[in-house]
């Protein structure tokens, strides 16, 4: 079974080499790395160009146009799926969702569809985040989850492995989201369609090196798509 772990980035020199090292020392068999960046201006890309050429696993997609995490999540679900992997994992890059719990991902999605790394059920836990910012995520974890109807805690989570019938029964060329709300989009579709979801607890911590790109009108404009998601879901239904 071939399992590819897919990495979006922008500006993660700081941190992309060590994360790649992390994988790939966990020895697990048949398992590929492929990073999606967005022609970072520090260089990410090069380095891991630089990676790719000494270790047959490791591949870069650079995206030129269209800069933004839904792009680059569309953009690694066609590798993924061209590439024929038979599980998917993805994850950050700031090494906010730690290697470690990659065999847990892998052990749990041979009893469902699609696994999330989750900081809201019990074991799992928010490490370098002030108070307002994990109140702000508790509200919206509440928010996506009443509006979409999931019941899953950590509806925020970017940390996750799918079998590659979910990523083709979702049709990637049919999401819409071009920030960051793509998770909370193809969380929906997957729920639509049947699909069977659970979560594992992780640890997840603030990034030390390098800075956030999610702002305050990213965060925003997210939870405005999570509206017009429920919205289209409910003109289909008519």
């Amino acid at each position: 079974m071939k399992t590819i772990v897919m990495i979006p980035t922008y500006n993660e020199r700081g941190n992309i080499k060590k994360l790649i090292s992390s994988i790939l020392a966990l020895k697990i068999k048949n398992l590929e790395v492929a990073v999606i960046d967005d022609n970072s201006p520090d260089g990410t890309a090069e380095i891991v160009k630089g990676i790719a050429k000494r270790n047959r696993n490791v591949h870069l997609m650079l995206r030129t146009k269209n800069r933004g995490r839904g792009y680059a999540g569309k953009v690694g679900y066609k590798y993924v799926l061209e590439n024929k992997a038979d599980y998917i994992i993805e994850m950050d890059a700031d090494f906010s969702h730690d290697p470690a719990h990659i065999p847990l991902l892998l052990r749990k999605i041979k009893e469902c569809d699609l696994v999330l790394g989750s900081r809201a059920i019990k074991g799992g836990k928010e490490i370098g985040r002030g108070i307002i910012r994990r109140l702000i995520t508790k509200m919206a974890n509440s928010y996506v989850r009443t509006l979409l109807g999931l019941n899953i805690k950590d509806t925020n989570s970017g940390f996750r492995c799918f079998k590659r019938k979910v990523l083709e029964s979702i049709d990637v060329d049919e999401i819409t989201s071009t920030g960051p709300s793509i998770i909370q989009e193809v969380l929906f579709k997957a729920h639509l369609r049947g699909f069977k979801i659970r979560e594992i607890p992780i640890v997840f911590r603030n990034r030390k090196i390098g800075k956030s790109k999610l702002g305050i009108a990213q965060l925003l404009s997210g939870y405005i798509m999570v509206l017009k998601l429920k919205l289209l879901h409910i003109l289909k239904a008519l």
